[in-house]
């Protein structure tokens, strides 16, 4: 797959998630096999007004290529200046997020909130196509309470975006319910740009499943990707070959678990790093022998030491 000119190393992507899809955790699911990756979503106007903790967020390895920076905002101005700064760095796309549900967002008119208002996305769209000299492209949900996908989607194709992720859920659903992965066949007929789809994607089998229904023209991991970075791996094999891989011994999430947090020590010192580490580490330890008492003696650890301590005694 192709968006724009840059080649996609496979059709699988890491669906980028605020609190846990930051630099260190996008190398590793990079290692495994995710072929497009993205930065947690950042305030257009936070970058605006050059807020630390969001020039952090856009902080990408050159190991990581392709990566996307997304973006967040409902002001055409600022989204496409914004976009164009970002752009002078090393990230290779720009995304647009036009699909998060979450409260504190959509009162402000941006996330999926935008989805109500197509001649607005389009707006958007249009400007920070014409500002951004690197690819843009968009992601979405089937609607915001109404189901109005395919109306948007066609307005973000017109104006001038290179590719969509298609969410199969509204807005009010949140992550509740079944994803509609009718709704992605629907939009990629209408549209010629390649169209990501996302949503109830758990397995390799889902994987298969989603692309050979939809004809989509890759698939978004989210959250069955969060402590399983092997997701990725198993997947490309199963398409590749049709053969399941086995899942993780124990002692290899043990060695991945410590090789994440030594990398976000690394990245953001030990105090912050460990204490967010801990919610990766909720998710990596699911179906871990004892995992409720293991969880909560790794919320009480305040260094890679103490980690290391609890995780050895399952060995």
């Amino acid at each position: 797959m192709k968006i724009g000119t840059i080649e996609i190393p496979n059709n699988i992507a890491l669906a980028p998630m605020a609190g846990f899809t930051d630099l260190p955790y996008r190398n590793i699911c990079k290692e495994f096999g995710a072929g497009l990756v993205y930065t947690e979503m950042v305030s257009a106007k936070a970058l605006l007004y050059e807020n630390d903790k969001t020039c952090v967020l856009l902080q990408v390895a050159d190991t990581e290529h392709p990566v996307a920076a997304q973006l967040f905002g409902s002001d055409p101005s600022i989204l496409s200046a914004m976009a164009q700064q970002v752009s002078e760095s090393s990230v290779d796309f720009i995304d647009l997020n036009m699909g998060c549900p979450a409260p504190k967002i959509t009162k402000n008119g941006e996330g999926s909130a935008l989805l109500a208002n197509p001649k607005l996305v389009y707006t958007i769209v249009s400007a920070v196509a014409k500002a951004s000299p690197k690819p843009v492209t968009v992601k979405i949900r089937k609607g915001y309470t109404e189901v109005n996908a395919i109306e948007v989607a066609q307005a973000i194709e017109a104006a001038g975006a290179s590719a969509i992720t298609l969410h199969g859920r509204t807005r009010d659903q949140f992550y509740s319910g079944v994803a509609d992965w009718d709704i992605i066949k629907k939009v990629k007929s209408k549209i010629a740009i390649p169209l990501i789809g996302n949503g109830d994607i758990k397995s390799p089998e889902d994987a298969k499943a989603m692309l050979d229904y939809t004809n989509c023209d890759a698939i978004m991991i989210g959250r069955a990707a969060l402590g399983n970075p092997w997701i990725f791996q198993r997947t490309l094999h199963y398409l590749n070959t049709g053969e399941l891989l086995p899942d993780p011994t124990l002692p290899e999430k043990i060695e991945i678990i410590l090789k994440h947090t030594q990398s976000l020590i690394a990245f953001k010192g030990e105090y912050i790093g460990i204490r967010e580490m801990r919610a990766h580490l909720s998710c990596y330890i699911k179906g871990f022998p004892q995992a409720a008492k293991l969880r909560s003696d790794l919320n009480k650890a305040t260094s890679l030491d103490d980690i290391k301590y609890e995780l050895n005694k399952l060995l």
